[in-house]
């Protein structure tokens, strides 16, 4: 009995010991298995808790750009030329999660507070519609035979449905088409806006013609319209007619399509505003300005649960032009006058268009880009005058004897012609070709350079032309010449400008055009010395002459003058923040000496007593100098049934003062008469549109200074040369 108790005891004691031995193991796993959970969870905190941060925010946050006004334009006065105008709009946001039939349902109940234009309206968007509203009738468009059909093997299910979908929209009937309603056709047109924006970027679907009616209903109901809101947009109101201002895009319009990858690579939405033309998309990155960037954080159901704000907008930057506005609106006013005045002539029947430049030769700055072109009105049939601005450097035209400087010049250069140099002026007599001369059709006259610059004498810069081509004149003989005297010609033109892109802060610009004649002709050098061959834009013709009234010195024209900070009223300028620089392409290859001989043909045009443009400037308070023109021409505007006519171009350079220039100024009219031997009438008009420009400078400096005794100064060339680095 003993004994059976004893192994009792034992076997209870052996089984309490495993018991215990269990019970310690299942401690000592726990106590692992929650050593290595913390270890774990400290590694994830403590290690990879940033980097677990970041994925998640960038799962949860998505960046959203808001609109903000674009910069202001002034002129060089302060004077606003182009505004921001605010408007009332009504905007759409959707979610990644929001669906077709959901913005359906809104753009319905928005149709009952507000009116929507549906000239928008396409086609496709009708389709797209109709299978939206009538889902069963659109599925049963496409049999399952043809789904199978089309579900061959290796076609991806993407490719299935695209072409499922084709062939539904091609299967929608005229009749289903236009049975929508007058009513179903404005929830179309709301409809369309809000589907046509990215997901969490806010969309515009009416602005502009907002009534306050409409304004304040939407406000009023916006906890029953989730994604609908009223806010402030912004329209472009120019104060200018100069076309080279430009234009924007409106959000309607949106991004240009010539132009979608370029501004979608530079953050922008579709619908945004863009500059679509000149000065506007020029500067388009300073004037956009930056959009307010939001963050939407969103739950796992992709709601979004809060709006952050990462980074306030800012309007864009207020821009100054070089430009005189009141100046570029007194010589428009003249050209416009004048123009029509002119039209009335018998002979005046190409005439259609003109031009005036005026820039600051020490510095590029354009002080007035006047073009102006005759157009007939179909319902009157009388003549309008409309805005050519952009004419001014983006047409070319046969120059004529305003081109003779820069002959001289390369004479000087290239080492066939000294300064007070004397050739014989005498009728010219070229084997199979009429006579060549001007003034001079009898007899030997005897001219130094001034004088031929003066009086514009052919035959002095036809003797040029044959020494840079090495030819010998034998009258009534061939003239056999070195064709380099083109390459000599026309590489020295353009370190003046002619021939080659100004290098003007604008879009479009044309570098004008060479002969249209062969070359293998000689008598054609001798044209293209006076101006008979290439053609140039006025922008060419005012920088060329800006070159020589300089000292030498090729500076781009530029329309920006001033980079400032957004006005806070709208009148008062902003913190300058940057002033455009000089920026000088070259230096001209002749010495000072050499520039001041020619500075002085250009004032015995004025005031020697042959001068072709003697008289212009009698009575004025300044001295001016500069050079005519007249080029024998054919037409090439805007009558094509006309292209070919013969006609005459009249141009003129020039600057003022003659002895420290402040101005320079080109003036072009094309197309100036049809009888090559008679055109006082557009002579006398040239002569009225240089003087009255030219005026019209001096009295607004005379009238300003008054208003502003402060005196200010422009900074010499010789400085602005230092600045750039450019070596003479």
């Amino acid at each position: 009995m003993k004994k059976s108790i004893r192994k009792t005891d034992q076997a209870k004691i052996r089984q309490r010991k495993h018991i215990a031995f269990r019970m310690n193991l299942l401690f000592f796993s726990i106590f692992v298995l929650f050593s290595l959970l913390i270890f774990r969870l400290g590694y994830l905190q403590i290690v990879k808790g940033d980097d677990y941060r970041r994925g998640l925010e960038q799962k949860e946050e998505i960046s959203v750009n808001t609109s903000v006004p674009r910069g202001r334009i002034y002129d060089r006065t302060g004077k606003v030329l182009v505004d921001n105008h605010p408007m009332n709009a009504i905007t759409y946001t959707k979610t990644s999660s929001t669906t077709a039939k959901e913005m359906y349902q809104i753009a319905e109940k928005l149709s009952q507070l507000i009116e929507q234009d549906t000239k928008r309206v396409t086609l496709g968007d009708k389709r797209d519609f109709w299978i939206l509203l009538h889902s069963e009738e659109a599925e049963a468009k496409v049999s399952r035979k043809e789904i199978e059909q089309i579900s061959e093997d290796g076609v991806s299910k993407k490719e299935i449905q695209r072409e499922i979908n084709r062939l539904t929209r091609e299967r929608i009937t005229d009749e289903e088409l236009n049975s929508f309603t007058d009513h179903e056709l404005e929830v179309l047109a709301i409809y369309r806006e809000m589907m046509s924006g990215y997901a969490y970027s806010p969309q515009i679907i009416k602005s502009g013609n907002v009534t306050p009616e409409e304004f304040a209903a939407v406000s009023e109901r916006l906890d029953e319209f989730k994604g609908v809101n009223t806010t402030t947009d912004w329209e472009r109101v120019k104060f200018s007619d100069s076309t080279i201002l430009g234009t924007t895009t409106s959000p309607i319009e949106g991004i240009p399509r010539s132009h979608l990858d370029y501004y979608l690579a530079r953050d922008y939405s579709r619908n945004d505003r863009v500059g679509r033309s000149y000065f506007e998309q020029y500067y388009e990155e300073l004037l956009n300005g930056e959009k307010k960037i939001v963050k939407n954080v969103k739950d796992r159901t992709g709601t979004v649960i809060e709006t952050k704000t990462v980074r306030e907008g800012e309007p864009g930057k207020d821009l100054v032009l070089s430009m005189d506005s009141e100046l570029q609106e007194s010589v428009e006013d003249v050209v416009s006058s004048k123009l029509l005045e002119m039209k009335k002539d018998p002979k005046a029947g190409l005439l259609d268009r003109a031009f005036v430049v005026m820039m600051d030769p020490n510095n590029g700055e354009v002080l007035s880009l006047v073009g102006k072109r005759l157009v007939k009105d179909e319902d009157t049939g009388k003549w309008e005058v409309r805005d050519y601005a952009y004419g001014t450097f983006t047409s070319a035209y046969e120059v004529g004897s305003t081109i003779k400087l820069a002959t001289v010049l390369t004479g000087y250069s290239e080492g066939v012609l000294s300064i007070n140099e004397t050739k014989i002026d005498e009728p010219i007599y070229l084997r199979g070709s009429t006579k060549r001369s001007l003034f001079n059709q009898n007899g030997r006259v005897q001219l130094n350079d001034v004088v031929a610059i003066g009086r514009s004498s052919n035959v002095y810069m036809f003797r040029i032309a044959m020494s840079l081509g090495n030819a010998v004149y034998r009258p009534h003989m061939p003239l056999p010449i070195d064709m380099e005297g083109f390459d000599k010609l026309r590489n020295s033109y353009a370190s003046f400008g002619l021939g080659v892109k100004t290098g003007i802060d604008l879009p479009g610009e044309h570098p004008g055009q060479t002969g249209r004649e062969t070359v293998t002709e000689s008598g054609k050098l001798l044209d293209f010395a006076i101006g008979q061959f290439d053609t140039y834009t006025p922008l060419q013709l005012a920088q060329y002459v800006s070159t020589i009234a300089n000292g030498g010195y090729r500076i781009a024209p530029k329309v920006l003058k001033e980079i400032r900070e957004p006005s806070q009223d709208g009148e008062t300028l902003g913190l300058l923040l940057q002033e455009t620089e000089a920026n000088v392409l070259n230096r001209i290859n002749n010495t000072a000496e050499e520039i001041e001989q020619v500075k002085k043909g250009m004032e015995y045009v004025y005031y020697g007593p042959n001068g072709t443009g003697r008289g212009i400037f009698d009575g004025a308070s300044y001295k001016a100098a500069g050079k005519t023109g007249t080029a024998q021409s054919f037409y090439y505007g805007d009558d094509r049934s006309k292209y070919g006519t013969p006609s005459v171009n009249l141009t003129h350079v020039g600057f003022a003062p003659a002895d420290n220039p402040e101005i320079a100024y080109a003036v072009v009219i094309p197309y100036g008469s049809t009888q090559r031997d008679d055109y006082r009438y557009a002579s006398d008009a040239m002569k009225l549109f240089v003087r009255s420009s030219v005026d019209t400078y001096f009295e607004l400096k005379e009238k300003r200074m008054k208003e502003n005794p402060i005196e200010t100064t422009t900074p010499q060339i010789e400085r602005v040369v230092e600045d750039e680095g450019t070596d003479e």
